[in-house]
């Protein structure tokens, strides 16, 4: 299972880079006809894409560092790596949509009075066509290799089609005497590019100290306390390790149960784990409930662990 999981690593490498080369031809695109057409909205945009190369990169970084194997001092692996590449991407891109922000706003006090050339906008509807299609490529690659990285790469590659988008409309609504439109939309672009940076700043805070999702919580209790053999489900916790679920939990079965059995039982609750949700670890811990007379033996303790 370890070995599928770093293949599929390598294999969501390809979205990173895709996503990096597409950032860097865009931004130069946009930056350079940002500034020949004036459009402070499509440099807004330029500056966007800038931060998504960073971004990209640290995706990228991330899953070749997580690729590493278990070693004396990570023996956990490196799993964790690209939740941390990711919290450094989100401190860069809200310093970047930081200075959008002033600079557009800079611009509005300043009182523009020119109008950007269409050609921005037709510049923002090519690079808007040309992120769609790369948001469409990394979401395939994401649900295919179950990667939340990439996932987020492709929610990205989406949210800044949509940014173009808007970009676009600034600049044609600014050909209609409404030249503050244009810098006004550069507004628009930064508040979304700090907001993006929040988001991703949150989840990678939410994984690092270990927060799951509170509904896998109940689902995972409930599919194990389905399983043959368990009588009750006493505790039951999880935590992320890059993009892997590690489980543990704490089950009850009958007092009299012999250990060949009862290590059969924590065995197909791991299987069932692996199979409903792909889970990468499951640690089983099997405690005495009551026996055939009705009497609890608290002297009955197994603890199985197993990884997927």
């Amino acid at each position: 299972m370890d070995q599928v999981k770093y293949d599929n690593l390598k294999l969501g490498e390809k979205g990173a880079i895709i996503s990096i080369i597409a950032y860097i031809c865009l931004t130069a695109i946009k930056m350079v006809i940002g500034y020949t057409s004036n459009s402070e909205a499509l440099k807004a945009d330029g500056l966007n894409n800038a931060t998504d190369i960073v971004a990209s990169i640290a995706v990228l970084v991330g899953l070749r560092l997580a690729q590493r194997p278990a070693d004396n001092d990570h023996t956990y692996g490196h799993w964790k790596a690209e939740t941390v590449a990711s919290l450094v991407a989100s401190f860069i891109m809200m310093v970047v949509g930081l200075q959008v922000l002033y600079e557009a706003a800079s611009s509005i006090f300043e009182g523009k009075s020119e109008s950007p050339d269409l050609i921005a906008a037709w510049t923002g509807i090519i690079c808007a066509a040309v992120m769609y299609f790369v948001y469409r490529y990394n979401k395939r690659l994401a649900l295919k290799i179950k990667s939340q990285a990439v996932m987020a790469a492709a929610k990205d590659n989406i949210s800044d089609a949509w940014v173009s988008v808007g970009t676009v409309i600034g600049i044609v609504g600014s050909q209609f005497g409404l030249p503050w439109l244009d810098p006004l939309t550069a507004v628009l672009v930064g508040l979304l590019i700090c907001k993006t940076a929040w988001g991703i700043f949150r989840e990678a805070t939410h994984h690092l100290t270990d927060g799951f999702d509170e509904a896998l919580i109940v689902a995972y209790r409930d599919t194990i306390s389905n399983v043959d053999g368990v009588d009750e489900v006493r505790d039951l916790r999880a935590r992320n390790y890059g993009n892997n679920a590690v489980v543990d939990v704490v089950i009850v079965v009958r007092a009299d149960m012999d250990i060949q059995t009862a290590h059969d039982i924590s065995t197909n609750v791991e299987d069932e784990m692996f199979r409903e949700y792909d889970v990468y670890t499951v640690h089983v811990h099997v405690e005495p409930g009551l026996d055939d007379s009705g009497k609890e033996n608290t002297g009955y303790h197994y603890s199985k662990e197993a990884n997927g």
